[in-house]
């Protein structure tokens, strides 16, 4: 008897000794901040404006296109102008095409319509999602003159988890950037 009460004591000393398993930390996350964005009006020397963000690098390419570069970031914004001239069925198929070719990699595509009829501009952003070369494309058109296309890239291998705030900063300044596009006469 006195060995079973000797065994239950300890017994529950072990038991009330014991604490909970011991839980791995999780893995660290990067906390990424980027400034307060503030935008400014830029005027293309072209057949349109918009409006971008202050810590972006614009370099033309030629006349119209032009490269929007975020160098902390490693990426870049390339906006392509066309001419319509009775083709815009074939450059919104172009358009099209260019974002589906990252469906290999791509675990989907957010479209986002877009339409100002005071300013003529209609067009569709699309965010792509998953481990894409690009995180976001997009074209805007006023139908008769005027067709801009651009696409969001990163210096690096894409790796969605890794890009992720960055791409979503980004997205964001390309939405304003179509947003505010103004349509020029032709010249």
């Amino acid at each position: 008897m006195k060995n079973s009460a000797l065994f239950i004591f300890v017994l529950c000393v072990f038991m009330w000794a014991c604490g909970d398993a011991p839980v791995p930390k999780p893995k660290a996350q990067l906390r990424l901040e980027y400034p307060q964005v503030a935008y400014l009006e830029y005027d293309s020397g072209c057949n349109y404006s918009f409006v971008k963000n202050q810590l972006a690098e614009i370099k033309k390419v030629n006349s119209c296109n032009i490269n929007i570069h975020y160098k902390d970031m490693k990426g870049t914004i390339f906006l392509t102008y066309k001419k319509v001239d009775n083709n815009l069925r074939e450059l919104l198929v172009d358009a099209q095409k260019i974002t589906f070719e990252h469906s290999a990699k791509a675990d989907g595509f957010v479209p986002h319509p877009f339409a100002n009829k005071e300013n003529k501009v209609y067009g569709v952003l699309y965010e792509v999602e998953g481990d894409a070369a690009s995180q976001a494309q997009f074209y805007v058109t006023d139908s008769l003159k005027h067709f801009l296309s651009g696409s969001l890239y990163f210096y690096r291998k894409p790796n969605y988890d890794s890009i992720l705030p960055a791409a979503a900063y980004l997205k964001n300044d390309m939405r304003t950037l179509m947003e505010s596009i103004t349509w020029k006469e032709m010249k």
